[in-house]
């Protein structure tokens, strides 16, 4: 082996900047939490070929004195950290950032404080570093050119410019959410990819995720969490857009807080799926170790678990006393108080299940064949229509619809009628329509294209509300193929019994079909079928008969 020597200084500068800048993205994230830092309201960001060729970060903050301009770019200088690590309260506080970019590209960084007659411009490349006067706005700009073109071999290991440029867009993305505070546009290659005008968590949200989404947000608010969490319908198979920053940093999701959240939602999600939420938690900074990931994608977090029993009280908080907030689908429920059974549906005991689709039960002497999907379908359609009570839900983000011309003109016919229903839209230009608010009793139903699918089905015929009620109650009724425990089986005959028209699915098609012992008889060719009473049903006048000769006889 080898005699341990001390590695050259350019050497170590290279494995140095290799830990801070590994590809576009880092670079990306390092010059946004320098400008947050500064207090920006406004940022914009440019990158051309994936970052990799240009890269621009420009905002409107406090700007760099031309005395520490020079200092910027050296080897842990900085204004952020003064003595140690141990309370450390913004988002960069190493002093690495700008010298790692320095060393892996061309690095030029103009900036004025709002204070400072006229602007000092730097340009650096490694240990070469120059100073000159510029006329600039305040703030800084920041460019970094051609990244790694002194290092074929990183330069080799990049993705492709289109997948490099999409993992620039999601760290702003990822910023976006957290400080929407901050107005934000981002271009690639001379195309615009985002644009957010400053606002709240939910306008956040809209502009990265679109309307929809923000519409179907509900906001997280305690001393220690705050954010905004997805309703119950809106889920997904993944934990992919469950981000949570600490002390503004956007950091990798902990377990105890992923799972102190699902555990606030409890039997209001189905099994294995999880929630979209941006929730920024606020600790003391002594609390919170700031220093133990290279990248600052984690943080060490002194007392865990009283924080994750914060972030379940506030999620439990948000959920509790929402509108329509209903337990998940499939597994049928009544989420309503039942009601007085008016058809003469008899009760039913369940005796089994066909094919997971098909609830085998007995009822007034008879065997009935409930269809699981139509019965549940039936149950949620009356829930939906007793829970109409004229309640509308003004949509925070309006979301725009496209109408077609026989849409449109079913549209002016029923204006007025959609609008008492709860549905209410704008003309808003170029066959695009604003739905403002939809009708409050919908609102939790499963469903992401829940507000397209009422338009489009209350524009389908005169009947608005039974034609959207009924296409809604498809969408989380119970499917075939899936198995329902024999509580959950039960708890649906009992529901369908319950209903006001418990023999039709709202398409009409049938929810049961009846077999009675002598049909069972008959097909199976058997003689002397036994008479078995039936609730509610009257003895055969022959038969009764015949019943009271017997009995004068043995008499």
């Amino acid at each position: 082996m080898p005699p341990i020597r001390v590695l050259p200084i350019a050497l170590q500068r290279e494995i140095a900047a290799g830990e801070v800048i590994t590809r576009p993205a880092d670079a990306l994230k390092e010059l946004l939490e320098n400008a947050l830092d500064a207090g920006a309201s406004r940022i914009e960001v440019t990158f051309e070929r994936g970052g990799v060729q240009r890269l621009t970060v420009s905002d409107d903050g406090a700007g760099i004195a031309a005395v520490d301009l020079p200092l910027a770019p050296l080897r842990f200088a900085t204004s952020k950290l003064a003595a140690d690590l141990s309370a450390v309260s913004t988002l960069g506080f190493r002093g690495e950032a700008l010298w790692s970019i320095a060393f892996a590209a061309h690095l030029r960084v103009n900036s004025r404080p709002r204070a400072q007659l006229g602007g000092v411009s730097l340009s650096v490349h490694r240990d070469e570093i120059g100073v000159s006067s510029v006329a600039c706005a305040s703030g800084t700009t920041v460019e970094v050119l051609d990244l790694f073109a002194d290092f074929p071999a990183r330069l080799q290991a990049l993705e492709s410019p289109a997948l490099e440029t999409r993992r620039c867009l999601s760290v702003v993305q990822r910023y976006v959410l957290h400080h929407p505070h901050v107005a934000w546009r981002v271009t690639a290659d001379d195309e615009l990819k985002l644009s957010h005008a400053s606002g709240d968590l939910k306008s956040g949200v809209a502009s990265v995720y679109g309307a929809m989404t923000a519409n179907r947000l509900l906001e997280v608010h305690s001393p220690q969490v705050t954010g905004v969490v997805s309703r119950p319908e809106l889920t997904r198979p993944r934990r992919d857009r469950m981000f949570v920053a600490v002390n503004g940093r956007p950091v990798e999701l902990e377990d105890g807080v992923a799972n102190a959240v699902l555990r606030a939602y409890g039997t209001l999600l189905p099994r294995n799926h999880a929630v979209s939420m941006v929730l920024n938690l606020t600790l003391p900074a002594s609390q919170v170790n700031q220093n133990v990931h290279p990248s600052k994608l984690r943080v060490a977090l002194l007392q865990a678990k009283p924080l994750e029993e914060a972030v379940f009280e506030a999620v439990s908080a948000a959920l509790q006393g929402q509108p329509a907030l209903v337990a998940a689908a499939p597994e049928p429920r009544v989420v309503t108080a039942p009601v007085r059974a008016t058809s003469h549906f008899p009760p039913l005991r369940l005796i089994g299940a066909y094919r997971d689709a098909y609830l085998l039960s007995e009822g007034d002497g008879d065997l009935w064949l409930i269809d699981q999907h139509a019965a549940h379908e039936r149950v949620i359609f009356e829930e939906l229509q007793r829970a109409f009570d004229g309640q509308i839900l003004e949509l925070p983000h309006p979301e725009l619809v496209t109408l077609s011309p026989a849409q449109l003109t079913q549209f002016e016919l029923q204006r007025e009628a959609l609008h008492a229903w709860g549905l209410r839209l704008e003309a808003f230009g170029g066959g695009l329509h604003r739905v403002t608010a939809i009708p409050l009793a919908l609102a939790g139903l499963p469903l992401e294209g829940l507000v397209n699918e009422i338009v489009s089905h209350a524009l389908a015929g005169r009947d608005a509300q039974t034609q959207v009620l009924a296409r809604l109650a498809c969408h989380p009724a119970v499917k075939a193929g899936h198995r329902l425990s024999s509580d959950h089986a039960s708890a649906l005959l009992e529901a369908l019994q319950m209903c006001e028209t418990p023999f039709a699915c709202p398409h009409g098609r049938p929810t049961a079909l009846r077999l009675t012992e002598r049909d069972l008889a008959h097909g199976f060719g058997r003689r002397g079928v036994r008479d078995v009473a039936r609730a509610g049903d009257e003895r055969d006048t022959t038969s009764n008969r015949v019943d009271n000769a017997i009995s004068s006889l043995e008499r």
